[in-house]
């Protein structure tokens, strides 16, 4: 079984600053470089997902900004796979699948942001593609959400979405814990 430390979205305007900072940026920055060391150290294959925006009027993640940037945290070296995406699904019109298939990758540790959109989305098709995945916690932020109303706090979003996902889609634990079964 060949793993990969698959790493979404960790870029600048997430972080304080950025043009939609995320509750949570910094500490979940901090552990996704953990996980990145642990699988550098193992010689363990890295990809990193980039988003770039193409939505007309977009505010964020805009290319040829400071911004779209990956984060200093995770930034990638020379040999890794860096794919750019332009949707929250990392696998929709991206050579992801081909390039996890050519190189006989069957399992995936994710972190990267935000929770409730490209990491479940992205999660989620993993695990309906045959992917065995593993979504490190602590490794991921997400915002506060509006509906009807209500506002559901970062905290309780990101709660929702990991519960959602821990079982069938992924085991949801601390980048500590993956670290450790490496």
């Amino acid at each position: 079984m060949v793993q990969a430390l698959l790493i979404i979205d960790i870029q600048n305007d997430y972080f304080p600053g950025g043009a939609m900072e995320l509750v949570g940026a910094p500490l979940a920055g901090a552990q996704a470089g953990k996980l990145l060391h642990a699988f550098r150290q193992k010689s363990l294959p890295v990809v990193h997902i980039q988003h770039l925006s193409t939505r007309p009027g977009a505010t964020f993640f805009v290319q040829n900004k400071e911004g779209v940037r990956i984060h200093e945290r995770v930034a990638p070296t020379a040999g890794e796979t860096v794919l750019q995406k332009n949707f929250p699904n990392s696998f929709r019109e991206t050579p992801l699948l081909e390039h996890l298939r050519k190189h006989e990758i069957t399992q995936l540790v994710i972190a990267g942001m935000m929770t409730q959109m490209c990491i479940d989305t992205t999660t989620r098709a993993a695990a309906d593609l045959g992917f065995q995945c593993r979504l490190a916690h602590d490794a991921c932020a997400t915002k506060a959400l509006t509906f009807g109303g209500a506002t559901v706090s970062a905290e309780n979003v990101q709660t929702a979405f990991l519960a959602a996902l821990n079982g069938l889609f992924a085991r949801v634990l601390s980048a500590e814990e993956i670290c450790a079964g490496l």
